[in-house]
């Protein structure tokens, strides 16, 4: 999508990231979600891995192609005018194929991807079982994505290795990925509240912070996240958590009542035409016809 003062959408969102409050990005796995994002006033869009993977019919574990992401991620990206920010999973591959994962999301307009170091395929952040690639081949990825010409992303670089062998290599690991060229650091699932803390005061970076209900860490509020350091909070699971229970529950109430039941503040039908710019493309189809000289 263009972006604001020709900006490209990498340079918005750096600029969003130097203001002094912390950016919040909640996370959307389609363009309804994306767009209630959008509307609800939040400046940035997390793709999801996890709620991309479940529109995709799978669990969040390794199972969605290089390009079925990059194909969701373009899709928000033209659905939204803020920057987005996308869950590229392992890069698929060495750092060749974290390459072509960097130049296919950037050919879509995505503003930052998000890289992790954990064996392909790979496992949800929060659940048990995870395995890492050597730290080496890890910042080859992040090195060779940093160095390789044309329009680039900000790159996030997430570390695993926290549930794996500590926090000591989790901040190493991020250091190094900061080093070599990453624009944020992610250290996922720290264990403790004092774990969240040191996060942002052991790494030499700008650091995310991923909250998840019913994950591996705490849950702490978006200025806590804030007062600690953190200059980028995502939130995956809220929208996607939030239709599968709304969904349970109207359809369980539509069983019982046999009838539309009253969802409160549902949109009407041109609401719901507008919502997805339907009065721009009023205005396309009330178009007069170019007429010759």
């Amino acid at each position: 999508m263009s972006s604001e003062n020709g900006t490209s959408p990498a340079e918005r969102l750096r600029e969003l990231l130097a203001r002094d409050e912390m950016l919040v990005a909640p996370g959307a796995y389609d363009c309804i979600s994306a767009k209630l994002i959008e509307r609800a006033g939040f400046d940035a869009v997390y793709m999801t891995g996890a709620g991309t993977a479940a529109a995709h019919g799978y669990p969040d574990y390794g199972l969605v192609t290089m390009t079925e992401m990059v194909e969701n991620a373009g899709r928000i990206v033209e659905a939204v005018s803020v920057p987005v920010i996308a869950d590229a999973d392992t890069g698929y591959g060495n750092e060749l194929n974290a390459v072509r994962t960097k130049r296919s999301f950037a050919g879509r307009g995505v503003a930052a991807i998000q890289i992790e170091d954990q064996v392909f395929p790979k496992l949800c952040g929060h659940l048990d079982d995870k395995q890492l690639v050597a730290r080496d081949e890890y910042l080859a990825k992040i090195a060779a994505i940093h160095d390789d010409p044309g329009p680039a992303p900000l790159v996030i670089a997430r570390t695993d290795a926290r549930a794996v062998v500590g926090l000591d290599e989790a901040v190493e690991r991020a250091n190094e990925a900061l080093a070599a060229g990453a624009d944020i650091a992610f250290v996922e699932a720290p264990r403790t509240l004092e774990e969240i803390a040191e996060v942002p005061r052991r790494v030499g970076g700008p650091c995310l912070f991923n909250l998840v209900r019913k994950g591996k860490s705490p849950e702490i509020s978006l200025d806590e996240a804030e007062r600690l350091g953190y200059r980028l909070t995502i939130v995956p699971g809220l929208l996607v958590n939030a239709a599968i229970a709304a969904g349970n529950d109207v359809l369980r109430r539509f069983t019982a009542e046999r009838a539309f039941p009253d969802l409160g503040d549902d949109p009407t039908i041109p609401e719901f035409m507008r919502l997805f710019g339907g009065d721009a493309w009023d205005r396309v189809r009330g178009r007069p016809a170019a007429t010759g000289a």
